[in-house]
């Protein structure tokens, strides 16, 4: 199929992303389904016998099935599991590992129940405190295996409402939190549901396109392995091109694709950021931001969580993979009927960032206005 996406013709690409890469109506029933067995699972019975009681606020459906950008075929489920009992970000770095081991037993001890006609194959952790637990589910009832991933996580957002953004403080108390763990990025999971509001609400042609993205990507890894940037990155390089080349909900996919191919191949130019979920409003939150901005290039803060610089830590990844952008830039997918070269849109590698004020020197000149104030008052009432 790699071969098939380079060669067909610009004027084709939406009907490649149709016929091969957009998830039937089977396999989407089947994705639910072994979706609602693992959630009434993680619900109803899995903490129930636990030697430390738990409490589970919400499952959230994340990853792709969440984002409704799922491919074909990858049969991949993420789902967090928000605990009540976990009441910081350190103590879901600390206890997640405690969560997993009481997932995983529980898995077995289902598997054995002979009235229970689904089946687990738990993946192995080599990690003792791991992030996630893995594993595959098949059943009678479904045409192919499920793999899913369900990561423990710290419920600091609460009810998640898709107009509303979540309080400053929250912010400033991760980025606290952050600082003093040194782990930046390690609580992403937290805000799993703004990461799904970010793409789940975007038109259906933008989705399609970062599926075509995602292919590509995929095409990319077979073929360099690892490591490469993460997918994710990609993802939200989809968004930001099509957010500032376009915003139409019928665009030319090609000259999208193509946008996005150059925008990696210009990664170390790269600095793009979002302000859906946090700003510059909260002095603690802007000052991090300006600092997260001010860092080395590439910089792809995660909409929802502004400690996750997306694109960083992997200079070798990005440097791979762009060279393949380039070479993929001189495919007939990028050529119009008549030979000429498909045109992306115009987007910049960066987006702008607010001046810093100097709050210090702010407030300096504020004591010395109310005082010439107060002065000027008593000279004038003498």
């Amino acid at each position: 199929m790699g071969q098939g996406l380079s060669r067909i013709p610009a004027s084709d690409l939406d009907k490649f992303i149709e016929d091969h890469l957009c998830p039937d109506t089977g396999f989407r029933a089947d994705v639910r389904a072994a979706i609602d067995i693992v959630c009434a699972f993680l619900k109803e019975r899995c903490f129930q016998g636990a030697t430390h009681p738990m409490r589970v606020s919400k499952v959230v459906k994340g990853g792709s099935s969440g984002k409704g950008t799922a491919l074909r075929g990858r049969s991949d489920a993420d789902l967090v599991v928000f605990l009540n009992n976990l009441t910081s970000f350190e103590d879901q770095l600390n206890r997640r590992g405690e969560v997993i081991k009481e997932i995983r037993k529980q898995l077995y001890e289902l598997q054995r129940e002979r009235h229970f006609t689904v089946r687990f194959e738990v993946q192995s952790s080599w990690w003792p405190n791991s992030r996630a637990l893995s594993f595959k589910l098949s059943s009678p009832q479904l045409q192919q295996e499920v793999e899913f991933d369900v990561l423990p996580a710290y419920d600091v957002l609460g009810h998640v409402s898709i107009y509303g953004r979540p309080d400053p403080q929250i912010y400033a108390r991760l980025i606290r939190e952050c600082n003093s763990l040194g782990k930046e990025g390690e609580f992403s999971t937290c805000f799993t549901e703004l990461q799904r509001n970010f793409l789940k609400q975007r038109p259906t042609k933008l989705k399609s396109l970062i599926r075509l993205v995602k292919h590509w990507y995929q095409l990319c890894k077979e073929k360099l392995g690892k490591p490469l940037p993460p997918q994710y990155a990609l993802e939200l390089l989809t968004v930001y091109a099509w957010e500032r080349g376009s915003l139409s909900t019928d665009f030319n996919t090609a000259r999208g694709f193509r946008t996005v191919l150059e925008l990696v191949t210009k990664y170390r130019q790269l600095r793009i950021y979002w302000t859906v979920n946090y700003d510059f409003q909260h002095q603690e939150v802007a000052n991090y931001l300006h600092r997260q901005l001010r860092r080395a290039r590439p910089v792809i803060l995660d909409p929802a969580d502004p400690t996750g610089n997306i694109a960083a830590s992997n200079l070798e990844g990005w440097r791979r993979l762009a060279g393949e952008a380039a070479a993929w830039l001189k495919c007939p997918c990028f050529k119009n009927r008549d030979g000429s070269p498909v045109c992306p849109w115009d987007v910049p590698t960066e987006v702008d960032v607010p001046e810093q004020e100097d709050h210090f020197l702010r407030n300096l000149c504020l004591i010395f206005f109310f005082l010439f104030l107060f002065l000027f008052g008593r000279a004038t009432s003498v």
